[in-house]
């Protein structure tokens, strides 16, 4: 837990609320502050669900991390890995292939500081990577990061719960296609997206973020706008579905449609 001593130590406003931290309030985490708690409260007022669905999503990674890694792909790309939770990418994939290699990559000061305490304790296979989501040619030129995954071959690139805190002007789209470029044939796209409910709940909820002024907007986005980000990618089965309709295991519970503001899929690139 860092305090908020440590955190205006290292340059962070623990009065702003932030993407990650709310995050990590939802999933029962103790990594947030006073500000972060009151917007996750004010979000839970108009979506009761939220803690489920950042569990949810939480459980997809997972399972898409041991689908790829299964799939024999042993070097992953997590863009904006949020604040580490326990199983983490890392152990997902290295409990499947102990050689896999992770490279995590966030700009938020809060996520590396947390990332590279991570490290202290299992520095194996594992680097974190300063990096701007809107600048993917920094990211992909970045020599640490270069010095670690070889994208000459298979990779795996995680964008969970990122591309709906980029807004249109952002160029998400022209993202995953830069992206998408730069990856080997073979590789494979874990993605999930907060959705754009037709009740509108994600988008009430996503007020919420403006209204406190977060670090971040949430952008809730259309079925068809989050298949597009699949552009140039077979999609795996089951498709585009709900954060855990994606291969659950036998001891889920399926909560239903009416409590899912997600969507995910996996892409494999011919």
């Amino acid at each position: 837990m860092i305090s908020e001593k440590f955190a205006q130590s290292q340059g962070i406003d623990p009065n702003t609320p932030n993407i990650a931290r709310v995050y990590d309030y939802f999933l029962g985490g103790k990594d947030n502050f006073a500000a972060d708690r009151l917007l996750a409260e004010q979000v839970l007022k108009v979506a009761p669900n939220a803690p489920a669905t950042a569990r949810a999503n939480r459980g997809f990674l997972i399972r898409a991390t041991e689908f790829v890694a299964n799939a024999g792909i042993r070097q992953f790309v997590d863009l904006g890995t949020g604040i580490p939770t326990s199983p983490n990418v890392h152990e997902a994939a290295q409990a499947i292939n102990p050689d896999a290699r992770v490279a995590y990559v966030d700009n938020d000061s809060i996520v590396l500081v947390h990332a590279r305490a991570l490290l202290a304790s299992n520095a194996h296979g594992v680097i974190v990577v300063q990096g701007d989501l809107r600048d993917p040619k920094g990211i992909f030129e970045d020599p640490e990061l270069l010095s670690h995954i070889d994208f000459a071959e298979p990779v795996g690139v995680l964008l969970v719960a990122m591309l709906h805190l980029m807004t249109d002007q952002d160029g998400p789209d022209e993202l995953v296609a830069e992206i998408r470029d730069r990856m080997a044939p073979g590789s494979y796209l874990v993605l999930s997206h907060v959705w754009d409910d037709p009740a509108g709940v994600a988008r009430t909820a996503a007020e919420q973020y403006a209204q406190r002024n977060a670090n971040a907007p949430v952008v809730p986005r259309a079925t068809e706008q989050i298949r597009r980000f699949f552009d140039g990618f077979d999609l795996v089965e089951p498709g585009l579905v709900f954060l855990d309709q994606w291969r659950p295991t036998e001891d889920m519970t399926n909560a239903g449609a009416d409590d899912q503001f997600g969507l995910c899929a996996v892409g494999r690139k011919p």
